[in-house]
């Protein structure tokens, strides 16, 4: 991919990076949220080891990647949730592949066996780049909840690490 690189994510992408959140949280296929959280919110929420951003040349942020951890119990601490966002005039040109396969090296470097998603039944494009990352369906929520009024399917994926054992 021309002129996209990775780097971590830092305080000063929150801006942008929230903007490409609530894009596609308008969009209506990424998450049960509607409103993208604060700054604060995002941060604490997730592991700041694993944390991404892709951008362009000019280094505008085109999308990025986190996890945040999947229980406080110390039996789980090798098993993560990710969420993968790409502003949507950068769709289609690999963004999201190229942020996952970072996301597993460097989970993977960090001793993560397991990351975990849910997805929208309806997102497939975010299921076709999973499964063409590795990660395999582990089953359906059907109608978990409600979004914009109507009950949605969740189908849950993972990506067990080959080389964390």
């Amino acid at each position: 991919m021309a002129e996209v690189t990775l780097r971590p994510m830092t305080a000063d992408d929150a801006d942008r990076v929230l903007a490409i959140y609530q894009a596609g949280l308008d969009g209506g296929d990424a998450s049960f949220e509607t409103v993208a959280p604060s700054w604060a919110d995002f941060d604490a929420g997730r592991l700041p080891a694993h944390r991404l951003v892709a951008v362009d040349a000019d280094g505008t942020v085109l999308g990025w990647i986190a996890v945040s951890p999947t229980s406080s119990r110390a039996v789980y601490a090798g098993v993560v949730e990710h969420s993968v966002y790409v502003d949507p005039a950068a769709r289609g040109r690999g963004v999201a592949r190229l942020l996952l396969d970072a996301l597993i090296s460097s989970t993977e470097a960090a001793g993560v066996w397991t990351i975990q998603s849910g997805v929208f039944a309806e997102n497939a494009a975010s299921l076709a780049l999973h499964r063409r990352a590795g990660f395999r369906v582990i089953g359906t929520r059907e109608r978990v909840a409600r979004h914009h009024g109507r009950w949605r399917d969740v189908v849950l994926l993972e990506r067990r690490s080959a080389v964390v054992t």
